[in-house]
């Protein structure tokens, strides 16, 4: 049997942490969503400033990127390049660029989900609230 790691709260505290000083320095109003490996929330955080749908879109690429071990940029792409039919994929909600998941010695161990500004900029953000673990 293998053994995995995991996120712990004080490394989702270093992301969020990470995240918001990216987003701040940017003058970006984001909320900074943080998933297990489960798509099960640890961290929700809502800037001043954002717009509330935000809430739900963040936590949303968080699930699709930690569920599918790969950024949620990827099925963004994939529906703009005429694969329309994977809208019907059940369980996805955040097919859009800002989703990145929290990599650990090859295993998804979590995710990190951005929404509030354009979504590379989502993904910036997330990426370096990730970046904080020195992974």
């Amino acid at each position: 049997m293998q053994t995995k790691p995991v996120l712990m709260l004080e490394d989702v505290k270093k992301i969020a942490a990470a995240a918001e000083a990216e987003a701040l320095a940017n003058k970006w109003a984001v909320v900074i969503s943080i998933v297990d490996d489960g798509g099960h929330l640890l961290w929700l955080q809502r800037l001043d400033g954002v717009a509330p749908i935000s809430s739900h879109i963040a936590p949303a690429k968080a699930r699709t990127a930690a569920m599918g071990c790969r950024e949620s940029k990827i099925y963004e792409d994939m529906i703009n390049n005429g694969r329309v039919s994977f809208l019907s994929a059940p369980l996805i909600e955040g097919m859009l660029e800002g989703g990145v998941p929290i990599m650990v010695n090859g295993q998804c161990v979590g995710a990190v989900g951005i929404s509030g500004v354009k979504s590379a900029e989502d993904a910036q953000i997330a990426k370096a609230g990730i970046a904080a673990l020195g992974l």
